[in-house]
């Protein structure tokens, strides 16, 4: 019995941060939210980036769910439209893609904040984070389709460089958007449990969701895709939650506190 009731007890905690954050109703958020930044931030992009960049996040979209599928006519289009009027998004629509992705960014701080237990930051401490951590993310995706392959070393490196890859964004995401008030260490565990869950629920999904959108479409039209891909985003999100609640947990236990240091404040 000795050896069941602490498991027990972590269990407890896991399911009752779960319930505090809220798990489906922040996923869900999250999920409109980057739903909402992704299009502007990529037409963007698409339209001000040089022809390389544009070149490698063609080939990351197609990776990701428009090989073979109902989203590559629409995909290979924007793509074909920024060729033939490169530079042609306004300030006005850079401003606006800009908002868009920082509401994202906001949200995805908030969720790291309820996990941790924390206060929210100062606004103006957090500005230049939420623009440091939109260039990252879109390098990385802009990169993803050459990450797939290991840059050309072939699928079987690339799923490790992948798992990699999302371990270490994750990380330093935790570390960003937190405003360095946990120390690198305790984060650990979360960017660990998110970035292999990500990772694996990606090249999951790289099998199911073109099937999911062609279905969708078929019987839905356009909205079907709509309505597959947030889906899709809203699964991804509980992922998320999921990594950075337990890897909260996790921090706070005993023998991680007595290995890695304090994280901060501790789980209630």
């Amino acid at each position: 019995m000795a050896t069941v009731r602490p498991a027990r007890s972590l269990a407890s905690r896991v399911v009752k941060e779960l319930v505090r954050v809220n798990i489906l109703d922040t996923a869900t958020r999250l999920a409109a939210q980057a739903f909402l930044a992704a299009l502007p931030m990529l037409i963007a992009v698409a339209s001000l980036c040089p022809r390389p960049v544009r070149r490698e996040l063609l080939r990351s979209l197609r990776s990701t769910f428009a090989a073979g599928g109902p989203l590559r006519a629409p995909v290979d289009e924007m793509y074909a439209g920024t060729q033939r009027t490169p530079y042609s998004w306004g300030a006005a629509s850079v401003l606006v893609a800009l908002l868009s992705a920082t509401a994202f960014t906001r949200a995805l701080q908030r969720l790291c904040e309820r996990s941790w237990q924390l206060p929210r930051a100062d606004v103006r401490a957090m500005v230049w984070r939420w623009a440091c951590w939109l260039v990252v993310w879109v390098a990385v995706l802009v990169l993803r389709g050459a990450l797939h392959t290991a840059f050309g070393a072939g699928p079987a490196v690339g799923v490790a460089l992948e798992v990699t890859a999302a371990v270490l964004l994750w990380w330093w995401s935790q570390h960003l958007l937190l405003a360095g008030r946990v120390p690198w260490l305790p984060l650990l565990p979360g960017a660990l449990l998110t970035g292999a869950g990500v990772a694996v629920y990606s090249g999951v999904s790289a099998v199911w969701l073109p099937r999911a959108l062609e279905h969708g479409v078929e019987r839905y039209g356009p909205l079907g895709a709509v309505f597959a891909l947030l889906s899709w985003l809203i699964v991804f999100f509980v992922v998320v939650v999921l990594g950075t609640v337990v890897g909260s947990v996790l921090a706070h236990e005993e023998s991680v506190r007595r290995r890695w240091g304090p994280p901060g404040p501790p789980s209630r």
